[in-house]
């Protein structure tokens, strides 16, 4: 299988909830360069971006919104609903333990891990959270392939060596540290200073404020 550009999966999302949109509305079809322009692209980088996954759509005519919606859920791999485990209870783990917005987008926190006792057996927004000690047979016992993980800097390498052992194929680390992990689980870093230095940056220099870069960063 050809290797599918980060940004190309970024963009399927924003069509994915662009169609959703339009469904809402009612509106039945839409030709590529209408779903570009309410994207943020233009027609042709939809074209290009879906033809990485076969052919869609009717030239002069346009895509059957549903169709399109049903066809980019399956490729996101939308079509069914994701367990997720979560490490790290703090003030960050605990604020994404109360974000409706991952269950309304089919990834369902059902439990957490710290080491703080203080916490353990407590839940959080209906989460219950357990002893590292019980992260491996708990991976396994509900069949959870995705992690977040929200602890110190110091203690990220070592939850992402436990997560891999366990069996987790792709970790969204928001820990600010760089980690290593195996070729055959996917791994995001989620760097909140980095954004926030990224549109400083904006802020301070406007002579890049322009469509050229405007959104690009990351």
């Amino acid at each position: 299988m050809k290797k599918i550009p980060d940004m190309v999966i970024r963009r399927l999302s924003t069509y994915s909830r662009v169609l959703s949109d339009l469904m809402e509305k009612g509106i039945d079809l839409v030709s590529s360069d209408e779903l570009g322009k309410l994207s943020g692209c233009n027609g042709t980088q939809v074209r290009k971006d879906l033809a990485y996954f076969g052919q869609f759509g009717t030239r002069g005519v346009g895509y059957r919104i549903s169709e399109l919606k049903s066809r980019i859920t399956k490729i996101l791999g939308m079509d069914g609903r994701w367990n997720v485990a979560l490490i790290g209870i703090g003030n960050l783990g605990t604020a994404l333990l109360s974000h409706e917005g991952f269950r309304r987008h089919k990834f369902d926190i059902i439990i957490g891990f710290d080491v703080d006792k203080s916490k353990v057996g407590k839940k959080f927004n209906g989460v219950e959270i357990k002893d590292m000690s019980e992260l491996k047979r708990a991976i396994s016992e509900k069949d959870i392939k995705m992690a977040i993980i929200t602890v110190p800097v110091q203690s990220a390498q070592t939850v992402a060596n436990i997560l891999v052992d366990a069996g987790i194929k792709a970790i969204l680390n928001f820990a600010p540290v760089n980690i290593s992990i195996s070729k055959d689980v996917f791994l995001k870093n989620v760097d909140l200073s980095l954004e926030l230095e990224g549109l400083s940056f904006f802020l301070t220099h406007n002579e890049y404020q322009n469509n050229e870069f405007n959104g690009s960063y990351g």
